[in-house]
């Protein structure tokens, strides 16, 4: 009797917190991680308190830290004659892919406590990361930057002094002002079509929150030392344009805010095993600008058909292979590409657009890139680089009965 009693207070406390929701379970946890890490952070006076704090949480959650004085300490000569020093936090979360572990994405934001929204936001998506490092295909690099009260010192000093491999760098994701998240999330992308499409694709996935993407010029923040070494970036904030310079006195909603570093964490896993940006999404890697496909005076052809339902049935189709593990996992959908073509009509820079799985993508990647030469487009009565986005569909056949 006493065990019938006994399974039956456990069966209603499972079926309580069935009720509960393990979406708001978890919620609830994560938000209490994240309202202790922001109190601590507030409680700090100065960039040496924050920055000690920081490196303190980062190492213990398995992050590399660069100890380096020449990677973290740099100085600021004033117009008196002193020297004001201030000091970088830089992590790495190494990928594990060898060929792509030497790239990186950088996630960063200012070593200043006003909220401490930014430092708070960093500290949980850098420890989420670090968890989940098998999944990355590039490294991570982690910064709280210091300085940032004197035109963000602190990334400049990174990128033009202290960081030997800033061309390996592919892209950086911003964090910056978190106070208040119930104004939803916003995300300022200067207008990068290839962010944008990583956005977009996101979006049509099942995620806790939707941001709102927008082309205002966002306020001053680290993302300026980024796009001035042409680094493609966004900037992930709850203010709204037009409010982003002022400080965060907002009190902070820690559950959505949870909500929102879900999105943010799915962002970076998302960048950090892609194609990587480009800068100029509207020229190739050759800096030669691009023509879309329909704004050619003369479309480009494959075969003398400038439709591309023809290049889909005539040489896709026909030499598509449908994975064997899709296959066995019933994986199927529709996997949009982009691709050049030169002005020579050679098919170059084949990119998964929207992806539906990696042995899908890769397939149709494959398929692309065996593609015979085309007749290039022509502007003008001259050859020119077009470019040309498709959907390839991948269809499992039923099996007869």
């Amino acid at each position: 009797m006493k065990r019938l009693f006994i399974i039956a207070i456990t069966l209603i406390l499972v079926l309580s917190a069935g009720a509960q929701g393990y979406s708001e379970l978890y919620a609830g946890e994560e938000a209490l991680n994240l309202r202790n890490t922001a109190d601590s952070l507030s409680a700090l006076k100065g960039e040496d308190a924050l920055a000690e704090f920081v490196s303190r949480r980062l190492a213990a959650g398995g992050i590399e830290l660069y100890e380096s004085s020449d990677y973290t300490s740099f100085g600021i000569r004033r117009e008196n004659g002193d020297t004001a020093t201030f000091r970088n936090v830089i992590g790495w979360i190494p990928g594990y892919e060898k060929q792509m572990r030497n790239r990186y994405i950088v996630i960063g934001t200012r070593l200043a406590g006003s909220n401490a929204s930014g430092l708070s936001a960093l500290m949980h998506l850098a420890e989420k990361i670090s968890t989940n490092r098998v999944l990355l295909s590039r490294s991570v690099i982690v910064a709280a930057f210091g300085g940032s009260s004197d035109a963000n010192a602190g990334s400049w000093y990174f990128l033009n002094r202290a960081f030997p491999e800033v061309g390996r760098i592919d892209a950086y994701v911003n964090l910056d002002l978190f106070d208040n998240p119930n104004r939803g999330l916003f995300v300022y992308s200067a207008s990068n079509a290839d962010m944008n499409h990583i956005l977009n694709a996101l979006s049509t996935t099942l995620q806790p929150v939707r941001p709102v993407i927008t082309t205002a010029e966002p306020g001053v923040s680290d993302h300026r030392s980024f796009y001035a070494m042409e680094k493609p970036f966004v900037f992930f904030t709850t203010a709204e344009p037009g409010k982003i310079y002022r400080s965060g006195t907002d009190p902070l909603e820690y559950e959505e805010m949870t909500r929102q570093c879900e999105y943010m964490y799915n962002f970076c896993l998302t960048l950090a095993n892609g194609n990587a940006p480009r800068f100029r999404p509207d020229t190739d890697e050759s800096g030669v600008p691009l023509v879309a496909f329909g704004d050619c005076d003369t479309k480009p052809s494959f075969f003398g058909v400038s439709d591309p339902s023809f290049f889909l049935s005539r040489w896709v189709y026909v030499y598509l292979r449908y994975p064997q593990y899709a296959i066995d996992n019933g994986i199927r959908g529709r996997v949009q590409v982009s691709f050049v073509i030169d002005e020579k009509g050679k098919v170059r820079d084949v990119q998964v657009v929207k992806g539906v799985h990696p042995s899908l993508d890769n397939e149709a990647i494959r398929v692309i890139e065996a593609s015979p030469d085309w007749k290039p487009g022509l502007m003008n009565g001259k050859p020119v680089r077009s470019q040309l986005s498709l959907y390839i569909e991948f269809k499992l056949k039923k099996a007869k009965k």
